[in-house]
């Protein structure tokens, strides 16, 4: 018998490229046709067809709170009635913006704009204008959104299809982007020694979530910030992912290193279309119309999206024991699949910083995207639908992180641990 999403996949791939509006959704790094979502409340997705699952992506992040929170959904009902755009000032605006200096180490002023890609290409932007370079240095399997500097050896979706580096992206772009592997200090040291006075920015994700969850080795961070400080270059950390998800101040304050510009994406708007770029103000006050780089967007500061964000991130202030209980049931989880894994003589690599984690299916541990392609991507896939059919919705793709919400209760967390020791099980005919 044909679901619903099956035939709703026929019909989206007559009109749409692929048949999906992003690439990982498509499910061709796992095999199948991807399952089409109708709605969500806690830790629970529930599909077209009214099927349920556990989920592990929370909108690749933003849903720390779970799914529906009613602190945010009152806070949008509130603002509905006075209109979804203006294209002119709130003082919303305002007040989101100093929520996030004040729980953010490092930002002094704050731009507002519409998803983290916007957020990244902006901070770029404003790197290059401030300094007067044209180069930026990334790392391998980083991925900082879809514009034309970031999708070389980029991570994520890029990276799930094979094909890393995009059709579209000119050579001019392409040797503006210098790229290293992801804690390689060596390497970075020689880039920067061989670009003399050329770089303006060094963009990474401090934890990377892109090419699956990495860890950053110690002292990797301080070392960056070392040298982006000796050579003038911008350190911009992209917390797409971990801003405001592994501590209050996201991985600056984990780790006691401060950026001079930070991208931070849609959980500043409890999951709807958001995104900010911020930092030191001698940086951001290059930017229009105080300065001459040029950013706008008209949706920039949206009504709706800054009220879902006041309510996320002020409940995020008022309860920073939320994430002494993250760290807990996500540490239950990480070292639970672990476990299982050795039980049954896999001995796979399960890197987690706080409520975010992966496992990746090689015994090699993962410090950088050339140990993350060690993994058996075909068992993962196998995996993938062995946890499906049991109501474990994991993301489509070996390399992409899981995140966990508050809405996990242990409960739930023993219910995931044998869905996952059935599906290794099945994935590997133990």
């Amino acid at each position: 018998m044909i679901s619903t999403s099956e035939t709703l996949f026929a019909q989206a791939q007559t009109i749409i490229p692929g048949g999906v509006n992003s690439p990982v959704r498509a499910f061709r790094s796992v095999g199948g046709s991807p399952v089409f979502m109708h709605s969500a409340e806690g830790a629970w997705l529930t599909d077209v067809d009214g099927n349920r699952y556990l989920d592990f992506i929370n909108s690749w992040g933003p849903m720390i709170l779970g799914h529906a929170p009613a602190v945010v959904l009152d806070a949008v009902r509130e603002a509905l009635p006075r209109s979804l755009s203006f294209g002119a000032p709130t003082r919303r605006e305002i007040d989101i913006a100093a929520q996030i200096i004040k729980m953010v180490p490092g930002i002094e002023k704050v731009r507002l704009v519409n998803s983290g890609t916007e957020a990244c290409m902006s901070a770029v932007r404003v790197a290059r204008g401030y300094t007067g370079r044209a180069k930026i240095l990334k790392f391998e399997g980083c991925y900082h959104g879809h514009g034309d500097a970031f999708l070389i050896a980029a991570g994520s979706g890029a990276l799930t299809l094979g094909e890393p580096d995009s059709a579209g992206v000119t050579r001019g772009v392409a040797q503006d982007t210098l790229t290293a592997p992801y804690n390689d200090l060596l390497a970075v040291e020689a880039i920067i020694a061989a670009n003399p006075g050329q770089i303006a920015a060094l963009i990474l994700e401090p934890v990377v979530g892109n090419m699956g969850l990495v860890v950053p080795a110690d002292g990797f961070l301080a070392r960056l910030r070392e040298l982006c400080t000796a050579h003038g270059i911008v350190l911009i950390f992209d917390e797409v992912m971990t801003g405001f998800r592994l501590a209050p101040g996201g991985a600056q304050e984990l780790y006691g290193i401060t950026a001079d510009l930070v991208t931070l994406g849609k959980i500043i708007g409890g999951g709807l279309p958001v995104g900010a770029y911020g930092g030191r103000a001698d940086i951001m006050n290059c930017v229009a119309p105080v300065g001459k780089v040029y950013q706008a967007g008209t949706l920039s500061g949206n009504p709706i999206a800054t009220a879902a964000g006041l309510a996320q991130l002020g409940y995020l202030a008022e309860h920073p024991e939320l994430y002494t209980e993250l760290e807990r049931i996500t540490g239950r989880i990480a070292d639970g699949t672990r476990q299982i894994a050795a039980d049954l003589g896999l001995h796979y690599t399960v890197n987690r910083v706080g409520s975010m984690f992966s496992v990746f299916f090689t015994s090699r541990p993962v410090h950088n995207l050339a140990d993350a392609k060690h993994a058996d991507t075909a068992a993962f896939g196998r995996y993938f639908h062995a946890m499906l059919q049991r109501g474990i919705y994991l993301a489509p793709s070996q390399f992409e992180a899981l995140f966990v919400s508050i809405a996990m209760t242990d409960e739930l967390v023993d219910l995931y641990l044998t869905a996952c020791r059935e599906a290794m099980i099945e994935a590997h005919s133990l």
